[in-house]
């Protein structure tokens, strides 16, 4: 709950502090400039970064393997965009650490790393499953309970 917090009400704050403390050093349409060309600059650099990912994750998927890191470096990449339009230095700042490979990768690594993956099987309807569905399924599996049936289409 404290994030939320931190997120909704502090950031703000934080940004609207930065952005009148560097307009009254530089001028309101310095500092507007400076913020339109952050974001011009990030999303070029997004757009760059965000197609060679999507490769990267479809020469894996092609090879057979789960693009697990990818997946989660496109989510980083994502959540990056959406800072870097944001209005604000702060958010900025952050949205262009999402856009440093190095740091996209430790920070995707470290979130696939408290994740739990099973049943990822390639060509399968369900690629991902919970541990509920897991031993929901088990379950299922232990029952004594068969079930047999035909169906057929009469056209």
């Amino acid at each position: 709950m404290r994030y939320v917090f931190l997120i909704f009400v502090i950031m703000p704050v934080l940004e609207m502090w930065l952005l009148i403390t560097v307009g009254g050093q530089i001028g309101a349409l310095p500092t507007i400039g400076l913020v339109l060309l952050t974001a011009f600059i990030g999303v070029n650099l997004l757009r760059h970064q965000g197609f060679d990912t999507l490769w990267r994750g479809q020469r894996k998927f092609a090879e057979g393997q789960l693009p697990a890191q990818e997946i989660a470096e496109g989510i980083i990449l994502a959540v990056s965009g959406a800072l870097l339009l944001t209005p604000g230095f702060v958010t900025d700042g952050i949205g262009f650490a999402g856009l440093i490979p190095a740091v996209r990768g430790a920070v995707a690594r470290l979130v696939l790393s408290r994740m739990v993956v099973t049943g990822a099987t390639m060509g399968s309807a369900h690629l991902y499953t919970s541990r509920a569905d897991h031993s929901a399924r088990d379950a299922a599996k232990k029952s004594d309970d068969i079930i047999e049936g035909e169906s057929w289409d009469e056209r």
